[in-house]
């Protein structure tokens, strides 16, 4: 199955494996995981939030494990006014449903996207291939370049 999102990677010859998991799964990148056999951190969660004062959009994309602390993600939107968006705003944005939400082919130029900084010491990542079944497993650096990603501290070091 050719989604928009393998498209957008292979037009621009960006290397990444596709993998499908049951679409009975419960929904959740923790589920994901679980489902593909890999860590929790290395399946992503895409995130859409809202900066309240300016109307902006950012994605934001930290491990099944993690969680944002709100401190960071302020700091890095640049913003202490900022909400995660409804899924109904989210659908509206992205044209995607919450919880396949694929990170790259589907931004406007100049839309920020952020990557939890911790996540780049991982040798694999999986993103949402934007159907809930589908998964991308992409490189630290490739998920960077094909997302135009930003790294920055989002979550609470772990021990």
């Amino acid at each position: 199955m050719q989604l928009p999102a393998h498209h957008y990677l292979d037009e621009r010859q960006i290397a990444y494996e596709r993998r499908s998991f049951p679409p009975t799964t419960d929904k959740g990148a923790a589920n994901v995981a679980a489902a593909l056999g890999y860590r929790e951190r290395q399946m992503i969660k895409t995130l859409i939030f809202e900066v309240v004062d300016t109307g902006e959009h950012l994605l934001v994309m930290v491990g099944a494990d993690q969680n944002i602390k709100s401190g960071l993600l302020k700091k890095a939107a640049g913003s202490r006014n900022i909400r995660l968006a409804a899924p109904e705003a989210v659908y509206a944005l992205t044209g995607y449903r919450i919880g396949s939400i694929p990170p790259f082919g589907w931004q406007p130029p100049g839309f920020r996207t952020l990557l939890e900084a911790t996540l780049l010491s991982e040798a694999i990542l999986g993103v949402g291939a934007g159907q809930w079944g589908e998964e991308i497993l992409i490189t630290p650096a490739n998920l960077l370049h094909a997302s135009q990603a930003v790294a920055a501290p989002l979550c609470e070091a772990t021990p």
